[in-house]
């Protein structure tokens, strides 16, 4: 058969090394779904791939073994899947559409984790319905706390869950038990003086760690949202890295708003001429500045009075070029 490998890749199929033979990939949004959806996933590898499945790293599944002259029939059955998910689509019936942007990646969240701070899998889908559908190399992910579950530094963005901890004294037994928790596995940010804990605002990281261990809840976790947004983290063959803090104690709307800049930004700045037609974030803001991507980053964007907006990026890592 006579086929455009980039349309095929843009559909949101793999080339494969056995020639005319593809797999489907298949992503999941947040890495929520309704468990029916599995059957469906199973139809799709059972009649037209080779039976098995692959649990891919940016939570979705991807089928082998389809061939080439089954695409559309395996996009038919993709769509009950794709409109359950409430996934944008630029052609209805045709697939995972301009597949460039990554699956939005998120840990389990505070649906079901004592540690997390907020709904990831829900903030991941109004991520989705906002980037979706594009064709640029772009990686989100999600993480409900510090604990960085989904390895959020390793993303060109990463959301980490923050909270600003309240403290009822007159719940307090002074047991210690949220200083200990801090000191052994957080950063120290809480003492006693005179019998009252209290907490070194500065060096907080938001972490919850003190709202957990409290055996009366005089710690709780603050009403507002809170989230570190880190950047221009990547793997793979050059400079590989993790995401540097540029946003502390940032609202949703703004985090939002600095992704969809982004890729304003790359859209003027992307190496025409880049293998494939994409190239990673982080390469072009080495190659323009960081100052240059700063500022298309903030514009428009009014920021809580509490955000922490982090002057200079310097990345660090193994450097081979």
């Amino acid at each position: 058969m006579d086929l455009n490998t980039k349309k095929i890749k843009k559909n949101a199929f793999r080339v494969t090394k056995v020639r005319g033979i593809t797999a489907s990939r298949i992503r999941i949004p947040g890495g929520h779904m309704d468990a029916d959806l599995l059957g469906k996933i199973q139809e799709i590898a059972q009649k037209y791939g080779n039976g098995t499945v692959h649990i891919t790293t940016r939570q979705g599944f991807e089928v082998p073994g389809i061939k080439f002259e089954d695409m559309d029939k395996v996009n038919e059955l993709l769509q009950p899947i794709i409109e359950k998910l409430d996934i944008n689509q630029e052609i209805p019936g045709k697939g995972y559409t301009a597949a460039g942007t990554r699956n939005v990646a998120a840990c389990v969240g505070n649906n079901v984790c004592p540690y997390a701070n907020y709904n990831t899998s829900d903030f991941a889908m109004r991520i989705e319905k906002a980037i979706f559908p594009n064709d640029l190399h772009f990686k989100v992910a999600l993480t409900g706390c510090p604990n960085d579950c989904i390895k959020a530094r390793t993303h060109d963005f990463g959301i980490i869950g923050m909270t600003e901890p309240q403290y009822d004294i007159n719940r307090c037994v002074s047991c210690g038990a949220c200083v200990k928790a801090c000191k052994k596995k957080s950063v120290g940010a809480l003492e006693f003086i005179n019998y009252k804990v209290v907490r070194n605002e500065e060096k907080c990281i938001g972490c919850g760690e003190c709202v957990i261990s409290c055996p009366t809840s005089a710690w709780t976790r603050s009403k507002e949202k809170y989230y570190k947004l880190v950047l221009m983290g990547r793997s793979g063959k050059k400079n590989p890295r993790l995401a540097e803090d540029f946003l502390i104690w940032a609202d949703e709307q703004s985090i939002t708003k600095i992704i969809l800049n982004t890729y304003k930004f790359v859209e003027e700045y992307i190496d025409k001429d880049a293998p494939g037609g994409k190239e990673h974030i982080g390469y072009i803001i080495d190659r323009v500045g960081f100052e240059e991507y700063k500022k298309w980053a903030l514009e428009g964007i009014e920021f809580p009075e509490k955000t922490i907006i982090k002057e200079r990026i310097y990345w660090s890592g193994i450097h081979f070029c």
